[in-house]
């Protein structure tokens, strides 16, 4: 009976302790870290722009490790504009477009193992071009009283569909894949924005989160059907996925 008293008295002693503990912290004045927040892009805002991209470069008997003998062409374009307008002070949202294209001829390459092992590529040709749509949000933040610095965190919605063509061979030997693909994408990507006057940027921004998904149709000599599904999720920082660009606010 003792033990039992002892230990109701040890409950009451400490539900008491907490009703203080509790009151006092109530009790005392609310904390602010003071931190200071100025509009930093304004409602009625139109942000635009526009990245292009190209490269190009041939090769003729040109050797490089264990290749040799390397004769062919590649080029690569992609044509991306952005539109976004702010419906919100620091808020906006809009998409972008984006197109690109790539083309390899390679008419010769030998790779040379050793002495006695020797392999040869010749007549490749590959073509592929893909279209993007992506839907975007952005919310803005200014780092301190700076209307010239800030960051913002961007989320997006892409889908994405290209053709590809690839062949090897010449004459009645050539054989050729013919595939298509579809694919969509979640992503955060976070960045650092830094006004050059009131109506131009620079922008850096790199991928983070990321969600994709993609399938693959592809057809070879008009005969052999193939499917491929791929899917990947990234919750890490990508070095590959940081981009640079100038965005004018009109």
């Amino acid at each position: 009976m003792n033990r039992i008293t002892n230990r109701i008295t040890f409950l009451t002693f400490v539900f008491a302790l907490i009703l203080t503990l509790s009151a006092k912290m109530s009790a005392q004045e609310h904390f602010s870290r003071n931190l200071e927040g100025i509009k930093f892009i304004p409602k009625g805002q139109w942000i635009t722009g526009l990245s292009v991209s190209y490269s190009q470069s041939d090769q003729d008997n040109y050797q490089f490790l264990i290749i040799e003998r390397l004769k062919g062409d590649t080029y690569t374009f992609k044509l991306s504009p952005m539109l976004m307008y702010a419906f919100k002070d620091d808020m906006a949202a809009g998409g972008r477009f984006a197109y690109a294209r790539s083309l390899t001829r390679l008419n010769n390459a030998d790779f040379v193992l050793d002495s006695e092992t020797e392999y040869n590529l010749d007549n490749l040709y590959s073509l592929s071009h893909t279209f993007y749509t992506t839907a975007l949000f952005r919310n803005y933040f200014s780092l301190g009283s700076s209307t010239r610095f800030g960051l913002f965190n961007e989320v997006e919605l892409q889908y994405g569909y290209g053709q590809s063509k690839f062949a090897t061979g010449s004459g009645d030997a050539i054989s050729g894949t013919f595939q298509t693909t579809n694919s969509i994408s979640i992503g955060l990507t976070p960045g650092a924005i830094l006004f050059l006057n009131n109506y131009s940027a620079i922008e850096v921004n790199i991928g983070v989160l990321g969600f994709n998904y993609s399938h693959s149709k592809a057809v070879t000599d008009q005969i052999y059907v193939g499917n491929e599904h791929h899917s990947s999720a990234n919750f890490r920082i990508n070095l590959f996925s940081i981009t640079f660009g100038v965005v004018f606010y009109l």
